[in-house]
């Protein structure tokens, strides 16, 4: 049993809770969940150069992940904050539907910390990303933070995504619990570079083979995607030069189901998109497979032949996604 106090809660806004929850755990009263778009790439972009994001953009980047973090420097990070807060009310300003916004904060570990959320999150902002998670606890934490900032702000409540990142091996073994800790939660999953949090929490030598990871990343996908938390997205490939090696790495992420990647470089971008997107071979056959499905349905026909293998409506199914998620349905 949680010692955090609860609020109360009328029936209407406890139905909104309910339809925004699904299977996550419980959060903040009255809070609803915006679509969280389909991302392929997530491109991290260090906080103090936001002057780097027109090449994010050029890159084809669903998202840019502007770095407070690692990437700047403890004496910088006052002045990051501010270039970043800038690029948000800028971003703001712009028409829908262009390359999305992430702010990578630094750990709720102090006062410091949540005044740093309050400054980023705001108009312009597509999700935070928050590092060092180690348990539910800090996503729900984080959740409550974030509400509050989005009512300062007049957002639409559940409006900002939550990206936890899953460094260390009590993260990665509570990948479930975390998931579900709040509706916000999405684009999670096992980043697993090399000589990173990661390896040295778990302890694996990587390889370019990822063959030491395999098992821990198909885990905490099929944790999160029991979660219910949408777009599962993997990662890091941080050698710039060996684009070969990230494509069979990103094709690796694709196959065991993860909908896009984490990316450090912009010449990385192209590679990731192609990977994760579907060709228009594969949109087509969908079409297809859906059309002859339901003609065999309309003929008292539950399971066919098609193209040499046997299809049903759970094929059906499967492709009717496919083409909703990538604006074909």
């Amino acid at each position: 049993m949680s010692s955090e106090p609860h609020s109360v809660t009328t029936p209407e806004s406890a139905t909104r809770v309910r339809s925004a929850t699904g299977a996550h755990g419980a959060t903040t009263p009255g809070t609803t969940t915006a679509p969280r778009p389909a991302l392929r790439s997530l491109l991290f972009v260090p906080g103090l150069r936001t002057d780097w994001l027109p090449k994010a953009r050029a890159a084809g980047a669903d998202a840019a992940v502007l770095d407070l973090e690692d990437a700047v420097p403890a004496p910088d990070k006052p002045l990051a904050r501010a270039r970043v807060a800038e690029a948000l009310a800028e971003a703001a300003g712009e028409p829908a539907g262009g390359m999305a916004l992430f702010v990578r904060v630094n750990p709720l570990d102090d006062w410091a910390a949540a005044g740093e959320l309050r400054a980023v999150v705001r108009p312009g902002l597509a999700g935070v990303v928050l590092p060092k998670v180690r348990t539910a606890a800090d996503v729900r934490l984080a959740d409550r933070l974030i509400g509050w900032c989005e009512h300062e702000h007049g957002l639409p409540a559940g409006s900002t995504a939550l990206v936890p990142l899953l460094e260390s091996a009590r993260a990665l073994h509570d990948a479930y619990d975390i998931a579900a800790a709040a509706p916000r939660v999405a684009h999670v999953g096992a980043l697993t570079a090399p000589g990173g949090d990661v390896e040295r929490a778990v302890g694996y030598r990587w390889s370019p083979q990822g063959t030491e990871t395999l098992a821990l990343r198909s885990r905490v996908l099929l944790d999160v995607r029991a979660a219910g938390a949408p777009g599962p997205v993997t990662g890091l490939w941080t050698d710039i030069a060996d684009l070969t090696g990230l494509r069979a790495f990103a094709e690796q992420n694709r196959a065991l189901g993860y909908e896009g990647m984490m990316a450090v470089h912009p010449t990385h971008v192209p590679v990731i998109n192609e990977v994760f997107a579907p060709t228009p071979d594969e949109l087509d056959r969908c079409a297809r497979l859906v059309a002859a499905v339901e003609a065999a349905q309309r003929d008292g026909i539950g399971a066919l032949t098609f193209e040499g293998r046997m299809v049903d409506e759970a094929m059906a199914e499967t492709a009717r996604a496919v083409l909703a998620r990538h604006g074909h349905g």
